[in-house]
């Protein structure tokens, strides 16, 4: 029974690739997990595969995920039909923070670095935006939601100042013996290899302006289609292109207005997320200090912070009389609409990821890890360990929740420093979360920058095997030197 509980990723996987079709992989695999559940009655399975979809609505945070997931929608949707997109991008090549494709690139990685605080406004904030600058540069949505994927959340498992730290730091605290937590978690940051490895490769592709792999095919056909655009490392207003810098040049038809329909929303937002944050994190510890935001709720504040500002967009367009109220109403329930197949793919992922944790498949995964004698190659096994158990459940989170248990007890025992082996988990999960197209903060990716989820996940995986085989060798490594 041990071995089968990997069946129903592995089928979520197979169907993924076989049908480019994410609901029918998704489907299929809750209903193998629960009639695996159900001793193989395959009736009882369907029917309790429908249960497992309804409960996901018993998690508040799970309500949260989705409704927020819906009213970006909105916004998105505020901001774009205003002109305020168009408008913002603008500006960004006008004043050369964004003039060719390798400073658009930069742009859109630093922005997502920056924001470490919360993963879901990383990728909304910088997927907002993103979209508009790589349309006008002729680069292509999926190299986009690499660039946003790869830095939001390599990012926030590194400065860990934020719910990460906080949750990571809660599963450590019971091993009193391993030392104090807050230096454990200090000292994981140099030996996360594949946060550390994916960083420098999403820098790296941006300074370049180079791609290999699936996603250059994406980009070499992107570069072809019709649109008028910056050559790489050439400013979009020069006269090679023929275009005049004193025209604005709208996106999807949408004409230029006002650069603030997009700036103040979207400003609004990052801010209100991260004093919600705080706000949170105070009502919970009653601390004012750097703990006190990593023990905020990102979900509540994430969803607070999105329904402001798509208040705030409505507010400013009715005001400036850029739109009747029923118009805006309109508007807001079409870009609702538009995410709905994106909302039913994380309703479906959160099911399957509840199924599976009742299933075992995250504890047989890690029981793989621990039979190995040789203590030296134990970070190795527990990195590959945390990916595969992330990509099966398509959760960094869980998979933490599931081996950082299994990984101190083991590295107490055999004598190895805690924070090398809790790095290990760490950078798996974030591994198995960048390779899995069942993964919430992928899938999260995919929408906020437009882009086609198996093909986000399949221009993604040469970049994430690259890194997560190199950090696999360092971990080999270390586990000779530091034991």
């Amino acid at each position: 029974m041990d071995a089968l509980t990997l069946l129903p990723p592995l089928l979520a996987l197979g169907l993924a690739v076989w049908t480019r079709n994410v609901f029918i992989a998704l489907g299929a695999a809750n209903w193998a997990s629960e009639t695996l559940i159900a001793k193989g009655h395959i009736f009882i399975g369907l029917l309790d595969s429908i249960d497992r979809a309804a409960n996901v609505f018993q998690s508040a945070g799970n309500t949260r995920i989705l409704l927020f997931c819906l009213i970006i929608g909105a916004l998105m949707a505020y901001m774009h039909q205003s002109g305020g997109v168009a408008a913002l991008v603008n500006r960004f090549i006008r004043s050369g923070l964004a003039a060719t494709r390798r400073r658009a690139s930069l742009l859109t990685a630093a922005l997502g670095s920056a924001l470490f605080m919360e993963t879901n406004i990383s990728l909304l904030s910088t997927g907002i935006l993103g979209r508009g600058l790589f349309e006008r540069l002729k680069m292509s949505r999926e190299r986009l939601a690499y660039l946003i994927d790869s830095t939001s959340a390599p990012i926030s498992i590194l400065v860990l100042i934020n719910g990460w730290g906080a949750y990571l730091y809660s599963l450590i605290l019971p091993y009193e013996d391993l030392g104090d937590p807050i230096a454990i978690l200090i000292a994981t940051i140099p030996l996360n290899f594949y946060a550390l490895l994916t960083i420098a490769g999403v820098y790296l592709t941006a300074f370049t302006d180079r791609t290999f792999g699936p996603m250059k095919e994406v980009e070499a056909r992107q570069l072809a289609a019709p649109i008028s655009a910056a050559p790489p490392d050439q400013p979009f207003d020069t006269d090679s292109q023929g275009i005049d810098t004193d025209i604005d040049v709208g996106i999807d038809g949408i004409i230029p207005s006002k650069a603030r329909y997009m700036a103040l929303p979207l400003g609004l937002m990052i801010l209100t997320t991260l004093a919600f944050m705080f706000w949170t994190g105070y009502q919970k510890t009653g601390l004012v200090s750097v703990q006190t935001m990593m023990s905020g709720s990102g979900s509540q504040s994430i969803l607070w912070a999105v329904v402001l500002a798509s208040a705030l967009a409505f507010i400013l367009l009715r005001v400036d009389r850029v739109f009747k109220t029923q118009k805006l109403i309109d508007i807001g329930f079409k870009g609702m609409g538009e995410l709905l197949p994106a909302v039913a793919v994380i309703f479906l992922s959160l099911a399957l990821a509840a199924s599976l944790r009742e299933l075992g498949t995250g504890e047989f995964i890690a029981s793989l890890a621990s039979g190995f004698p040789e203590p030296a190659i134990l970070p190795m096994l527990i990195f590959i360990a945390a990916g595969l158990t992330s990509f099966a459940t398509g959760t960094s989170w869980g998979t933490y929740g599931i081996l950082v248990p299994i990984a101190m007890p083991l590295a107490l025992g055999a004598d190895i420093p805690p924070a090398l082996m809790l790095a290990s988990v760490m950078g798996g999960g974030v591994f198995g979360d960048h390779c899995s197209p069942i993964s919430d903060t992928s899938i999260i990716a995919s929408f906020a920058s437009g882009s086609d989820h198996i093909s986000h996940i399949r221009t993604q995986l040469p970049y994430a095997l690259i890194a997560g085989g190199l950090a696999s060798l360092l971990y080999l490594i270390m586990g000779f030197l530091m034991i």
